[in-house]
């Protein structure tokens, strides 16, 4: 693989109004504005890690839309190839939850740019051109119809073209609105995917696979990968294209206390991380996105080894815990120092 040629993502990027600290909803007075998304925040990884990344996706003409490309760019990421149209740029809300009390998300994103996007907007020709690589999330076929057969377009499209396909599944029950249901849009997207990241619930919930005898609940923090691999054979032979599968574990003590870790199934052989006790957890919204932009970093950058191209995805996102924002905003060399073990958190000098 080719660290230069570029990553494409594909997907809606959101304005976030989040509450102040663990503010909630009913106290507020004022919210804080970023933006993020799933592909987005993948995307922005990337750039950060020095690897070419353009976002797709379609934005109206207006300041909000402006602001949020502005923002992008900020980032090192490539929005030349945005269209343009439709009325709005979705916006989710969130409270931030402590200990016992869980974080909160309010979408309102009913009738987005990208919601009202339609196969032959984009010229996914055009902009594979320089691409190895192609990721989506399940988020962007729930949006609506059209996001899907554009996001199947896609697909097709790289799968003629050679490059790269990797998905997560990211189930979101709230989002599926519009008639159809995950099992039955998603087995003909995940069909053309080279790498699929899931966890646990993304697997049941969309496809009906779950590991033998595991209940999520009854984990106390505590979760074996190895009872996992049974999820990851069973992805496999469901979807063959698939030579990798990975699965995140979160074991979620409370809302600030989470462990994290992950597993990659490849060549019928199970690789598994060390896992981290991430104590004092500043934002997790976005701890999935910034786990597979540094997977696809891995991938691209140590081809012959999925142990350390799994490391440093763990890593990586295990850092993402600890920056506000939807956005992984840490460099290589951070990521590196964790994955020799340096977590102390000391001063850098």
């Amino acid at each position: 693989m080719n660290p230069m040629k570029k990553v494409v993502t594909f997907g809606e990027i959101m304005l976030r109004l989040a509450t102040p600290g663990n503010a909630r909803f009913i106290q507020s007075t004022s919210l804080n504005a970023t933006f993020g998304g799933g592909e987005a925040n993948v995307a922005v990884s990337l750039a950060n890690y020095g690897i070419p990344a353009d976002f797709i996706t379609r934005l109206p003409q207006n300041d909000i839309a402006g602001w949020c490309i502005s923002e992008l760019r900020k980032y090192g990421v490539d929005t030349a190839n945005i269209v343009r149209g439709g009325d709005r740029v979705g916006i989710y809300f969130l409270e931030t939850g402590a200990v016992a009390r869980a974080s909160k998300v309010v979408y309102d994103r009913a009738h987005s740019a990208i919601s009202e996007i339609q196969p032959g907007m984009i010229d996914w020709r055009e902009v594979f051109r320089d691409a190895q690589w192609f990721h989506w999330t399940g988020i962007t076929p729930a949006i609506s119809k059209g996001a899907a057969d554009v996001c199947l377009e896609a697909i097709k499209v790289a799968n003629e073209m050679g490059i790269t396909v990797s998905c997560d599944l990211n189930f979101r029950k709230n989002l599926w609105k519009y008639g159809k249901s995950a099992a039955e849009v998603m087995p003909a997207l995940v069909e053309g995917c080279d790498v699929i990241l899931g966890n646990e619930e993304d697997a049941e919930k969309v496809f009906g696979i779950k590991p033998e005898g595991f209940e999520v609940s009854h984990t106390d923090g505590e979760i074996d990968a190895a009872e996992f691999e049974s999820v990851c054979q069973q992805l496999q032979s469901r979807f063959p294209r698939a030579k990798k599968v990975i699965i995140t574990l979160r074991g979620s003590i409370n809302a600030n206390h989470n462990t994290w870790g992950g597993c990659l199934y490849a060549d019928s052989k199970l690789y598994q991380s060390k896992r981290y006790d991430i104590t004092h957890i500043v934002d997790r919204v976005g701890g999935g996105d910034s786990f597979m932009g540094g997977l696809i970093y891995g991938l691209i950058s140590y081809p012959e080894d999925n142990q350390k191209a799994l490391d440093f995805a763990v890593a990586a996102s295990a850092l993402k815990h600890t920056v506000y924002g939807d956005f992984n905003l840490v460099t290589v060399s951070e990521v590196e120092q964790l994955m020799k073990g340096d977590g102390s958190g000391r001063v850098s000098r």
